[in-house]
């Protein structure tokens, strides 16, 4: 086992605790009323000649509860950083011209959805059309003169009867719902509405958008070829919801609307981009083998869609965003690489080098791998001028300005009033064996205030969902939190976690949950071996693939005193039968219906070992959760309480999947963990018993 700091508290932590208490020993904590106090920068778009930078500056709005996104500007070269747009409704997808002189970007009015076009020099700005639902992903045409977005076209829902009129006055019962959509309910947006989305053409001076796409099956991220021509992605064949991730490009003529596809592969093709010569298109996809997971490859093709190649086909991680360089010799790339979030360059002939490996921050909850980049595509020729999300262990994303391999440039400081003056967790980064074959493991150890390795304070295991994500060296409010509460607190990154090679990833391929248990258990074993925590006061959690995890750990092992498990799966089958990805599940993660196989169903589901528990555990669920529905941790909660374990269902009104979307709610999540947590922790238990 190896370990290695990645970054000191500051200077002050290095003091003596009880030197650093003030009057309020509170005063330098991190509570969970400092959750409301916290900045975050997203999406920082470059200006093409790479003067300005216009990004989405969010914080959490104490009055409603929500996060709350306005746009500021920053000069890079003066590092003037002011307000542009400001109101109460957030602003998101803001987009420069190709020439940068506007801007345009989406919002809404009392209610109503906006795309809005702002002129950079004088900053009048106007709504450009009156629109229904929602737009999304706009995209200017070359000369400047149209934008290309998708939105939803609603259709007429199914209707198998013609119901009486009810008499002027009554209250009748609301009519039934009538679905015949596999997918007719989606995580955070609830019920769908009958329709789907299309692909619309609008003129920037204004009007009445165009519709440019139709037909059954939706298209969307539209990228402009050149003025008269749009491509698309969607996957235009039948029952094209029995193969969820299936998609093509397609090239539509705005002349006479025909579409013709540019790709023809099994697998998904998506988030093209051309070439600034328009000579080559970009994009994303792999070839669909029916796995768990698979990497997402970089591709660049002609034009017209021939001499398609793989670009990263040497390249062992996984693509996640792709820009052209301004000279069009190779692209810019966002990848996951061994718990680092970086930027890369990939040129023509496949030649991949590192340009930044500190992107993140975005996560604000967890410390999930979320950032991302703009490319400046007049600025800097085969020396890339890049706006990126800066992250580290101590402070959210902030905006960086980075020339070709240089270390970024800071260029906001968000949050420093807030958490300068506070004594935050240290973290360290680990790298253990798993007792089950050896493999190296990484993890990171969040070390309360005033930590000493003397086997006495109680640990938090956070397991990350997924499972086919990672997590990383970045700011976690939820990390914070329990380390400020004196949980030495560690989140690892166990076999299945993306960024370390597709072949570690599809280590639980048809085996999850599986050997990555191990893993897990293995990183607790190094803890209490470090001497950094008592082996009497072990805690386990989990969200999503961590709540499987952490139903699963309590089925294998009584070693934790009390399990808080969030939004989990616990039967597969009902998973696979009412899930808004129910598809997936069974197409990729099982490949064989419920009744096909139902012994490999139950074998990997956490419910089938429920019969071994011992351990107090909670059960955590957003109310309108469609990802996991709530009667997934109701089964579990049902079980555990007919063997009398010691069990609590907390349910989160109105959260989704995202329970911990609104800041209330990250932390009502996190303190009811700990006061589960706390009931059952030996030590205060014995201080209870003591003072009775």
């Amino acid at each position: 086992m190896k370990s290695r700091y990645l970054v000191s508290a500051c200077c002050l932590a290095m003091l003596p605790y009880a030197a650093l208490a003030e009057k309020d020993p509170d005063s330098r904590k991190f509570s969970a009323d400092r959750v409301f106090d916290l900045e975050f920068a997203d999406d920082p778009q470059i200006s093409p000649n790479g003067s300005t930078i216009v990004y989405s500056r969010k914080s959490m709005d104490k009055f409603t509860d929500r996060v709350k996104a306005d746009l500021w500007s920053i000069n890079t070269k003066s590092g003037d950083h002011r307000p542009l747009v400001t109101s109460k409704s957030s602003k998101s997808s803001v987009r420069w011209s190709p020439n940068g002189d506007r801007l345009v970007y989406l919002t809404s009015t009392d209610g109503k959805p906006e795309m809005r076009l702002r002129f950079t020099d004088s900053g009048e700005s106007f709504s450009l059309a009156q629109f229904e639902f929602p737009p999304s992903a706009p995209s200017w045409s070359p000369d400047g003169k149209s934008l290309a977005f998708s939105m939803l076209v609603p259709e007429k829902s199914e209707s198998l009867t013609q119901s009486p009129r009810s008499p002027k006055g009554a209250e009748w019962a609301k009519p039934v719902k009538v679905i015949d959509d596999l997918v007719f309910r989606f995580d955070g947006a609830g019920y769908l509405p009958k329709g789907t989305n299309h692909v619309f053409v609008l003129s920037t001076e204004g009007g009445t958008p165009r519709q440019v796409t139709e037909g059954k099956n939706g298209f969307g991220s539209p990228e402009w070829l050149d003025n008269g021509t749009l491509l698309a992605t969607g996957n235009d064949v039948d029952n094209a919801e029995l193969d969820p991730i299936e998609s093509e490009i397609y090239r539509v003529d705005l002349n006479d609307l025909s579409r013709t596809a540019l790709t023809q592969r099994d697998g998904p093709d998506i988030a093209p981009t051309v070439s600034p010569d328009g000579s080559r298109i970009a994009f994303l996809g792999y070839d669909d083998k029916l796995k768990a997971y698979q990497q997402t490859e970089v591709y660049v093709m002609n034009a017209n869609g021939t001499g398609v190649r793989n670009l990263t086909n040497s390249y062992d991680r996984s693509v996640g965003a792709i820009e052209w360089r301004a000279d069009g010799r190779a692209l810019i790339a966002q990848s996951e690489v061994d718990g680092l979030l970086t930027l890369i360059s990939i040129d023509l002939s496949g030649n991949i080098r590192s340009l930044a490996t500190d992107v993140g921050g975005t996560s604000i909850g967890r410390p999930y791998a979320g950032g991302s980049f703009s490319v400046a595509d007049r600025a800097g020729g085969s020396t890339p001028v890049i706006a990126y999300t800066k992250g580290s262990t101590m402070r959210p994303a902030e905006v960086a300005l980075s020339r070709g391999n240089r270390t970024g440039r800071v260029l906001t400081d968000l949050n420093e009033d807030a958490l300068g003056h506070l004594n935050l967790a240290q973290v360290e980064e680990i790298k253990v064996s798993s007792r089950h074959d050896g493999r190296e493991i990484e993890a990171w150890v969040a070390l309360p205030p005033g930590f000493r390795a003397d086997g006495s304070y109680p640990m938090i295991l956070e397991i990350h969902g997924g499972p086919h994500t990672m997590y990383g060296p970045f700011f976690a409010a939820e990390i914070q939190r329990f380390a400020a509460e004196g949980y030495v607190t560690v989140y690892a990154n166990p076999r299945g976690s993306t960024g370390y090679g597709e072949q570690f990833a599809q280590l639980i391929d048809l085996n999850y949950p599986g050997e990555d248990h191990d893993d897990l258990m293995s990183i607790v074993d190094a803890l209490i071996a470090k001497n950094y925590v008592s082996k009497e006061r072990l805690f386990i959690t989990g969200g999503s693939g961590g709540g499987v995890l952490t139903a699963w750990a309590v089925g294998k092992t009584d070693r934790f005193a009390a399990a808080a498990t969030i939004k989990p799966v616990i039967n597969w089958t009902s998973m696979a039968l009412s899930a808004d990805i129910s598809r997936f599940v069974s197409r990729h993660w099982f490949r064989a219906q419920p009744w096909e196989q139902p012994e490999e169903y139950w074998r990997r589901s956490p419910l089938s070992l429920v019969g071994n528990v011992k351990t107090p555990t909670m059960v955590m669920v957003g109310e309108a959760d469609w990802r996991t529905p709530a009667w997934e941790a109701e089964q579990y909660y049902t079980a555990l309480k007919v063997q009398n374990v010691d069990s609590l269902l907390v349910r989160v009104p109105g959260a989704s999947h995202l329970i911990a979307g609104r800041p209330s709610q990250l932390i009502a999540k996190v303190d009811n963990i700990m006061g589960w947590f706390a009931k059952y922790d030996p030590t205060q238990k014995a201080n209870t018993e003591t003072e009775e």
